[in-house]
């Protein structure tokens, strides 16, 4: 399968290494949805108290997992989850997604091929659902819904998903 001259056969996914975390930082500002027109916020921002929960002290947690895509060993994306009190939180059995990849590999089944094994690998683990949340806006909706994520409330600006792991 190609796109955009990149084979999806050359991305490796692998599961995230303590010595991989520090990406999460990065990773984390990528998957700030920015719409069409606006200006993306300063990088610092990961720093604000609700968005360091998504990677202060991951890997200590009974729920953080992650997974990485690289190509020639350079990691382009990345998804972890953890049982957090983030936007996506539905309860304390239920780990909440992240998942972002740089621009340029964006649309081309890479973010797909990393969810789904985060799904199976926490279905594996014995978790009965996982949440996520995301702005009405993101095209990465169609994504999530096709990965088997519901919508199960929302605000004005965001959806709150859940996909139901024992039927997948």
């Amino acid at each position: 399968m190609k796109h955009n001259n990149i084979c999806i056969d050359d991305v490796i996914i692998h599961s995230l290494g303590k010595e991989d975390y520090l990406v999460l930082k990065d990773f984390l500002y990528e998957a700030i949805f920015i719409p069409d027109g606006v200006a993306p916020p300063p990088k610092d921002i990961i720093y604000n108290p609700e968005l360091k929960l998504y990677y202060e002290d991951f890997g200590n947690g009974k729920a953080d997992y992650g997974f990485v895509a690289c190509i020639d060993e350079k990691i382009i994306g990345a998804v972890w989850v953890r049982i957090m009190n983030d936007y996506g939180h539905i309860d304390d059995d239920t780990p909440s997604f992240a998942i972002s990849l740089y621009k340029e590999y964006r649309g081309m089944g890479i973010g797909t091929a990393l969810m789904d094994r985060m799904l199976k690998h926490l279905k594996n683990e014995g978790y009965m659902k996982a949440s996520l949340a995301v702005q009405k806006a993101n095209y990465a909706v169609r994504m999530y819904e096709k990965l088997g994520f519901k919508i199960v409330d929302e605000n004005e600006e965001e959806f709150i998903m859940v996909c139901e792991l024992n039927v997948m």
